[in-house]
């Protein structure tokens, strides 16, 4: 059996760099994989020829509705630089359509349709009424000041907002990676000046600060929507059990690749909250492993001050920091960049269960052999939902201009202190031989507030999705992984919405 991925002629002969193929077993690979947007079509036909749709709906599904490139000039250091952004609608079957601006100087239109079209899948499987957009400036934000990098995203703001690609019903950004709450404010300014009158103005983007209608819980997010999936994933014991893995997360040893936002947050929960060792941490350059475990505030804080992890005190330092996506683990969390484990080194990863919390970590080429060695991998599409998920909750808080709890928090309390009060005089009587918990009174007479109703709907939402995705693994003997099984799940609702608009 002879065994090759699809390769792009055009596309070799355009980067100079032909496919090469290599023997792995009786299995012919070439060393030249498809790109990004690639990969996700790969993935997404796997799971469509398990479904039924009628003809033409798996490819209006598949294809990207529009792309917009913008290129503007912006007055900088005494002369004109020209930026060029994009913004990407994958699919409009639900609108307004969600997904974030990311500023990176490698953006460009391929990458950025590549993932607005797993916004849309992710939207669909995580149930938030969105279709799937994504947005890119090509630029490197270190290299400029905090004014400049003001100056430039307003008028990538302006450029967007004039063609209705940032509006509270139609495009609805966040942030992503290079980008956060700063610039979000930033356009959510920008749109309101432009649009005086529209009273839903904060809604037009999220993942803003606090002070401009942000929502608590979203920067953390992603990295709790990952701690919340794998808390899921270990409540199916015969899911865990084709990892081979025993018990619950306690005690895992995990290698988180990526110590920004993503990781950091779910780093930091998985240590503090589910007694999990972070056994190794790899950054740009280099990676930190420690048999004992890091510290993801101590390692964060270094990084914070020198700009990486070489000279970290307390740990080994390796040279070759992808060597550590390779080392002996329980729990592999690629959380950076798309492609970092890929034909070259999937053979050599040894993590049984693998969740990506970043977009694309795995290659479709790469896919197909930590199938074959029965790693398990907990999808990108599913894992890390918890972004949109709150962002989701956000865009609803801007739109209802109320934040969450504010209505019923205090009576909540009230009604429990009827409770407490009847509890304590039942508990005065010594017949009775009870008393309370010390502490009993303060937990149970708070009520929830903003970022505990957000956690819990975050939770709520990763509980669910990932219960659909268990279904469909076990219900189809023909699909063999949970990625698959999430794209039918995905799939089957963008159709289902499509059907419904008479198509």
């Amino acid at each position: 059996m002879v065994f090759r991925l699809p390769f792009n002629p055009a596309f070799a002969e355009e980067n100079n760099t032909p496919g090469k193929q290599h023997q792995r077993g009786d299995k012919m690979l070439d060393t030249k994989e498809p790109g990004f947007r690639e990969n996700v079509d790969l993935m997404f036909k796997r799971a469509v020829a398990h479904l039924d749709l009628p003809p033409g709906l798996a490819e209006k599904i598949q294809i990207c509705n529009s792309t917009y490139t913008v290129r503007f000039g912006v007055r900088l250091r005494g002369k004109i630089e020209t930026f060029v952004g994009y913004r990407s609608v994958h699919s409009e079957h639900m609108e307004p359509v969600k997904g974030g601006i990311r500023y990176a100087p490698e953006v460009d239109q391929n990458e950025v349709e590549a993932l607005a079209a797993l916004m849309t899948y992710k939207c669909a499987l995580v149930e938030t009424p969105f279709g799937g957009s994504k947005g890119g400036l090509c630029l490197d934000p270190r290299k400029y000041e905090e004014h400049e990098l003001e100056q430039i995203t307003r008028r990538f703001a302006y450029e967007l907002a004039k063609r209705d690609l940032i509006n509270p019903a139609q495009n609805v950004p966040a942030p992503d990676m290079g980008t956060g709450e700063r610039e979000m404010a930033w356009i959510a300014d920008q749109y309101a000046r432009m649009n005086t009158t529209d009273i839903n103005a904060r809604a037009c983007v999220t993942g803003k600060p606090l002070n401009a209608g942000g929502i608590k819980g979203r920067v953390e997010a992603t990295g709790r929507g990952v701690q919340y999936a794998l808390r899921e994933f270990f409540r199916h014991p015969d899911d865990v059990a084709k990892t081979g893995l025993k018990g619950g997360l306690g005690g895992k040893r995990i290698v988180v690749q990526g110590l920004g936002n993503v990781g950091y947050h779910a780093a930091k929960f998985l240590r503090e909250e589910d007694d999990a060792r972070i056994t190794g941490i790899i950054e740009r350059d280099g990676a930190l492993v420690s048999d004992t475990g890091l510290d993801p505030d101590t390692v964060r804080e270094w990084i914070m001050q020198t700009g990486g992890v070489r000279g970290f005190e307390g740990a080994e330092f390796v040279e070759n920091g992808s060597s550590v996506l390779e080392v002996e683990c329980d729990i592999l969390i690629p959380a950076a960049l798309e492609g970092v484990i890929n034909i070259n080194n999937a053979d050599h990863i040894r993590a049984p269960l693998i969740i990506e919390a970043a977009n694309g970590p795995i290659t479709a080429s790469a896919d197909e052999i930590l199938r074959e060695k029965d790693i398990v991998i907990i999808p990108d599409l599913y894992a890390n939902a918890g972004g949109v998920t709150v962002s989701y909750f956000e865009w609803v808080k801007n739109l209802s201009h109320i934040r969450f709890g504010r209505m019923q928090r205090r009576n909540e309390e009230a009604h429990a202190m009827l409770l407490v009060n009847e509890l304590e005089r039942l508990s005065a009587d010594k017949e009775l031989g009870w008393e309370l918990a010390p502490d009993f009174k303060s937990r149970f007479l708070q009520g929830a507030d903003e970022l505990q109703l957000v956690r819990s709907g975050l939770d709520d939402t990763m509980r669910g999705a990932y219960q659909s995705i268990s279904e469909e693994w076990h219900r189809r003997h023909d699909v063999k992984d949970l990625r698959t099984a999430a794209f039918i799940v995905g799939i089957e609702r963008v159709a289902a919405s499509y059907r419904a608009k008479g198509l």
